[in-house]
């Protein structure tokens, strides 16, 4: 079920205006206290990119980065001389996806060109800064923050580090037993859940002193290693062998790897 089915249901059964946004947004009022307070910026997808939630966080005292939608509603801003009398002339145009001539060129950074510019949101009614990625193999996306201070480049550095983000709660939940948690109490869920992000820290911090060259890191290559020594210490233990001997053997190390990845 999509995230707009399960707003279409809330609003049918539960008979209320608000939205998964709304819930969202609450939860990081109640619970923004708790950030340090160098934390400037707070980082999302393109579903959160509506006007509730961006007005809602700036108000917690932080600046939205996200990525917009392909059809945004774009306008350049007017930096031309202004007329002496009349209304002063705010736009210059719509900003058409895709259309890079006027856009100030940043770099090119593993494969991705960077452009930016401030420009004005309609649906945000505000002036934002965009950074269009235009990759090599012709896929674009287009982010923005309402930082307009905020260089390109660290913009587009904070939205990648998202996805780091992600990558811990999903290996947490298929390899260390995020969701397998059966306990009511708060104390015993706050423990379990230190207890497994914990736990991927010695294997992400073994992996780079194994391979320090290696960025990703395969847990499931890890718990294979990890399940075959302790398989071969029980089985040593129930028939008596000694493994002194065995263990500064190649084979042995064979053996541990059976089933990992290699690289």
């Amino acid at each position: 079920m999509s995230k707009s089915d399960k707003n279409y249901y809330l609003h049918c059964f539960v008979g209320t205006t608000e939205t998964g946004v709304h819930e969202y947004l609450k939860h990081l009022k109640v619970d923004c206290h708790a950030l340090p307070k160098d934390v400037r910026y707070l980082v999302s997808d393109a579903y959160y990119r509506k006007q509730t939630f961006t007005h809602g966080v700036l108000e917690c005292g932080y600046h939205p980065i996200g990525k917009l939608r392909r059809d945004a509603n774009l306008r350049y801003l007017f930096t031309g001389q202004q007329r002496p009398k009349g209304r002063h002339k705010r736009y210059d145009g719509k900003l058409i996806i895709g259309d890079i001539s006027r856009l100030d060129f940043v770099g090119e950074y593993n494969g991705v060109k960077l452009y930016t510019a401030i420009v004005n949101c309609v649906t945000l009614k505000r002036n934002i800064r965009i950074v269009y990625l235009l990759k090599n193999t012709g896929g674009y996306a287009v982010l923005f923050s309402t930082d307009n201070e905020l260089n390109a480049l660290s913009l587009h550095r904070y939205y990648k580090a998202r996805f780091q983000i992600e990558f811990l709660f999903r290996d947490a939940k298929q390899f260390t037993g995020l969701g397998d948690c059966q306990a009511r109490s708060e104390p015993a869920l706050h423990s379990h859940f230190n207890a497994c992000f914990t736990a991927l820290n010695p294997i992400k911090w073994q992996d780079r002193l194994s391979s320090p060259n290696r960025k990703p890191v395969s847990v499931l290559s890890w718990k294979a290693r990890f399940f075959n020594a302790l398989f071969i210490e029980r089985i040593s233990c129930d028939f008596g062998f000694d493994l002194t001997s065995i263990k500064s053997s190649p084979r042995y190390q064979e053996i541990c790897n059976f089933g990992a990845v290699s690289g």
